[in-house]
């Protein structure tokens, strides 16, 4: 592979090479520009997250097959008066009886108020009548932005009618309040991230094109990316906002890594050689494997995903993968070519000139190289206990499962959702359905046995008979639990009862299944499934990523050490980010989702500086003692590494301007992990590591070289 990959930046660092590569990256970013569809074109805002063979998929399966009538997308209008007076009930009938005439294109099922008895109609209202809910069934077949249409002209009609405000909520509300969320976020994301790597890239380095370079490098692959991602979501690939909010983050990271990885060799190498050819040759024969690799490293923990069962975590897998795998051909063909294109001026005013100083000896990592040389033993400590008294906050991890909490305040859905949890009873904003399936008829009296044997379980608040089917074998109840439906106290009471659901029906004197539907057992198989993909990823990445490092480096012992660190700088990550975000930002829980976010990055980006250190801790071996090599190694890669991480940090923080809480926490996270390993795991603890035990055994062994 490697001289595979030689030949290749060899060809490409010639001034033919980097003309041929710069003309067929901007030839085929302009045929797909014109030709391909973009990803947005395909982008939705909400995907399956549970597999078909989940216990509430197939319970919901049933429920519509014997009750077609539950086939839509709910949506729940949520009706208040103004400045908290009563509503008038005749208001509100008139209200729903304008929106069916109306006969909105969408629209399948409004509760005929009208048609319901007073006692009925009461059930709609809060106790203190400021406010009353109507549940509607939106068609199933519509996309987010047709939905989006049905519910403005909802508006319309009610606000042309009454002087009632109105929110939507539920499963279509939220739909299209993420749709619009991520549509005026996507800007801001793109705006955020351009615009902070280019101040940071100009602050760091003082040079103008240093920081437009690996920019506009970024947008003919961003271009590329976008184009290839829109062909896949025209084959089929479901392409959701939030993955494609992280894609663009991993884009600009990773890319921008490289770049400056390549153009500090390549400075490097101009103050040995004056054509900037050979000197680009001679730079990318040094970084041109650990970048590839270190793109390799990202590319395997992003197809891992693919043995996932959440929905998400698979959406990430062809997303981030196709990214990945443009990002490592960029990085071995257009950042040399466009690096060697400008030459020596890319650097200016700091044009380095041959015959300077490679390695500055009064440095600050120069310093640092020395410190830990010589004292390896106090480093590893005093690292090794920050990372572990960070880490020591997991044991305070809380996991939030209600996801509207994830979102903003202000958004309508929210707001309406809250209200319905002020107003109304908790176990009402999502009532579980059960189902009984049976072979012989029930009779009333068992259909009554069957509803107060649930009615006794923990933490239910009510059960009803909702409607029978197929001459009375088939009987859905309506289950409300007293807490909130997405509380870990009412999932635990489902997933205990689905657990005891044959002892429930003999209980009851009854010979059939039960099948539990609803939000809250969709949350159940959601943290079961989450449960298990946390524990299957993480050892299959660390698996893969440890056999790629063996194959990389040619050392066990060094992909211990790398893995290693690598592992306890997540686990460090992950409680001092929890802690940070409870300490600024009143956040003290977390999605579940957040855990393997946090892993699949850290794993695979922070692992990215490891490399570039391994590697040239092994380049210098080859010369140097393990103190020198380990010296020289950090002091020569540690102005790019700490650069690249505060970069990459950066970038990631980004993510803290989206309006989603699960991101904002996600992005906090990476970015305290991407310092940590920058700063304290690459710089001090993983450098040493090697003085200790590589030290000792070239003691042992006497092979001390140079």
């Amino acid at each position: 592979m490697k001289s595979f990959l030689q030949s290749i930046t060899d060809r490409v660092s010639t001034k033919k090479g980097m003309w041929v590569t710069l003309g067929i990256w901007l030839a085929v970013t302009m045929l797909l520009a014109v030709f391909a569809p973009s990803a947005k074109e395909y982008e939705v805002s909400n995907i399956q997250t549970v597999p078909d063979d989940a216990q509430s998929v197939i319970a919901q399966g049933k429920v519509d097959h014997y009750f077609k009538d539950n086939e839509g997308i709910p949506a729940i209008l949520v009706f208040q008066a103004e400045n908290g007076e009563k509503m008038d009930v005749l208001q509100l009938v008139g209200i729903v009886q304008q929106i069916e005439e109306a006969e909105i294109e969408g629209v399948d099922q409004v509760v005929p108020l009208s048609k319901l008895p007073p006692q009925a109609v009461a059930g709609f209202f809060s106790k203190d009548q400021t406010t009353a809910i109507l549940p509607i069934t939106i068609d199933s077949a519509l996309e987010n932005k047709e939905i989006q249409d049905v519910e403005k002209a909802i508006h319309k009609v009610v606000k042309d009618n009454s002087d009632l405000t109105l929110y939507v909520t539920g499963p279509a509300g939220i739909a299209t309040d993420t749709l619009d969320l991520f549509s005026r976020a996507d800007v801001v994301l793109i705006l955020s991230t351009v615009g902070l790597i280019l101040v940071l890239l100009i602050v760091i380095y003082r040079s103008p094109l240093l920081a437009l370079i690996p920019l506009l490098t970024a947008g003919f692959v961003y271009e590329v990316v976008m184009q290839t991602l829109g062909l896949m979501g025209k084959a089929g690939l479901v392409l959701s906002s939030q993955t494609l909010s992280i894609m663009t983050i991993l884009l600009f990271a990773a890319l921008i890594d490289y770049s400056l990885f390549v153009f500090s060799r390549f400075r490097e190498e101009l103050k040995k050689h004056d054509d900037k050819f050979e000197a680009m040759k001679l730079a990318m024969r040094e970084v041109g494997t650990p970048v590839f690799y270190s793109g390799g490293t990202v590319l395997a923990a992003m197809l891992v995903l693919f043995f996932a069962q959440f929905g998400d975590y698979r959406n990430f897998a062809p997303t981030f993968a196709t990214t990945m795998l443009i990002i490592m051909l960029a990085s071995v063909t257009l950042v040399p070519a466009m690096f060697a294109l400008f030459g020596r001026k890319s650097f200016w005013p700091m044009i380095p000139k041959v015959g300077q100083t490679a390695i500055k000896s009064n440095s600050f990592w120069s310093r640092v190289g020395r410190f830990v040389a010589a004292k390896p033993g106090l480093s590893v400590v005093i690292v090794g206990l920050v990372l572990l008294l960070s880490a020591s906050n997991m044991v305070n991890l809380k996991y939030e499962f209600d996801t509207m909490k994830s979102f903003p305040k202000d958004m309508p859905s929210r707001m309406g959702y809250e209200i319905l949890e002020d107003k109304f009873e908790k176990g009402d904003l999502a009532p579980t359905t059960v189902l009984y399936e049976g072979s012989e008829p029930l009779t009333a009296e068992q259909q009554e046995s069957l509803k107060n044997k649930l009615a006794e379980q923990d933490l239910v608040g009510s059960v009803r008979v909702n409607a029978v089917a197929d001459e009375g074998k088939v009987v859905q109840y309506s289950l409300t639990f007293a807490e909130n439906p997405y509380s870990a106290k009412a999932m635990d009471a489902l997933e205990s009862m689905r657990d005891r659901s044959n002892k429930l029906a003999d209980g009851a004197s009854v010979d059939g299944k039960l099948y539990f539907a609803g939000e809250t057992a969709t949350k159940v198989d959601d943290r079961s499934i989450n449960d298990r993909d946390l524990i299957v990823i993480v050892a299959l990445e660390t698996l893969l990523i440890f056999v790629m490092l063996i194959s990389l480096t040619r050392s066990i012992r060094m992909s211990i050490y790398m893995i290693g660190t690598i592992l306890i700088s997540f686990l460090a990550a992950l409680g001092l980010g929890m802690f940070l975000s409870n300490l600024f930002f009143d956040i003290d829980t977390i999605s579940n989702r957040v855990p393997l976010y946090s892993f699949v990055f850290l794993i695979a980006l922070g692992i990215d500086y490891n490399i570039m250190l391994i590697s040239r801790y092994q380049e210098e071996r080859a010369k140097h003692s393990v103190k020198e090599a380990v010296e020289i190694a950090v002091a020569s890669t540690g102005g790019v590494i700490s650069s690249a991480g505060l970069i990459l940090a950066a970038t990631f923080a980004v993510l803290m301007t989206q309006p989603i809480q699960l991101l904002f926490v996600f992005g906090f996270i990476v970015a305290i992990g991407i310092l940590l390993d920058t700063f304290l795991v690459r710089g001090v603890l993983l450098p040493g590591l090697i003085v200790l035990f590589e030290g000792k055994k070239e003691k042992t062994t006497g092979t001390v070289r140079g």
